[in-house]
């Protein structure tokens, strides 16, 4: 792919086929390109449209064998609903002060982090980062990236985070982790209605939510903030209305 106002053509590649690690028995494999140059911030604009996302200096989207499970999901937010269930989650947390920061790390962080996946996702590949790999996640984007940290009014301790890439159509949420003895907060979903609050006071119309995964119970939450839409068959579509993706378009067959 070739923009022209792009310092150079981006150079595209598939990884090496991995066991996906949200669908058993199934194989992963991603298209990934290089973001890194001068002008990393509209490759990231462009590519993000059409269903990829970033990790680091890379973008990349499935090219998985015979699936086409994950689906790339984006929330509308100027007619975003706010149900009930919505309401009193923001009402729970309204104790929460949220900041927005620079993409910078703290050791409180950190020790954050290590606490959610240790609690949450334990023996999962994320679980063994070191303080090292968590900066590099964190720092290590050519794009306008920012932090999310809430932390409650009275005592000021941090009991969430949202890593989230900044576009020029609005935010994607990349990342994020929360304390978990606050369970009664659903501190995930709290951050995401914050988020959708933010893009629509800034005037933008998407939050991007990543890849809905409608086979698994960890990603199959996205589509639950409508009125959202689905990328497939290289547009898109209104949820659920969309029409099924073509195997055709997967560039493995």
């Amino acid at each position: 792919m070739q923009h022209a106002s792009f310092a150079r053509p981006l150079m595209f590649h598939y990884t090496l086929p991995m066991p996906c690690p949200y669908l058993d028995g199934r194989t992963e494999r991603r298209l990934v390109a290089d973001i890194g140059g001068p002008r990393g911030d509209l490759a990231h604009d462009v590519l993000a449209k059409i269903g990829f996302r970033r990790t680091q200096t890379l973008v990349y989207r499935p090219a998985c064998p015979s699936c086409t499970a994950c689906i790339p999901v984006r929330v509308r937010v100027n007619d975003f609903i706010w149900s009930k269930e919505f309401k009193r989650n923001l009402k729970l947390n309204d104790d929460l002060i949220g900041e927005l920061r620079p993409a910078a790390t703290s050791q409180e962080q950190f020790e954050l982090f290590q606490s959610y996946q240790q609690s949450r996702h334990d023996g999962g590949e994320m679980s063994h980062m070191s303080r090292n790999d968590y900066d590099d996640m964190i720092t290590r984007s050519p794009i306008n990236s920012r932090l999310l940290e809430y932390r409650e009014r009275n005592s000021g301790k941090l009991l969430g985070v949202m890593f989230s890439d900044m576009q020029n159509d609005g935010f994607s949420a990349v990342y994020s982790f929360f304390d978990q003895a606050e369970a009664k907060r659903s501190l995930g979903k709290y951050m995401i209605l914050d988020l959708i609050k933010r893009t629509k006071a800034g005037c933008k119309p998407y939050v991007y939510l990543g890849y809905w995964i409608a086979e698994s119970r960890k990603m199959a939450y996205k589509t639950s903030y409508k009125p959202c839409e689905i990328f497939t068959n290289g547009q898109w579509h209104d949820y659920p209305s969309a029409p099924p993706p073509s195997h055709s378009a997967n560039p493995d067959k």
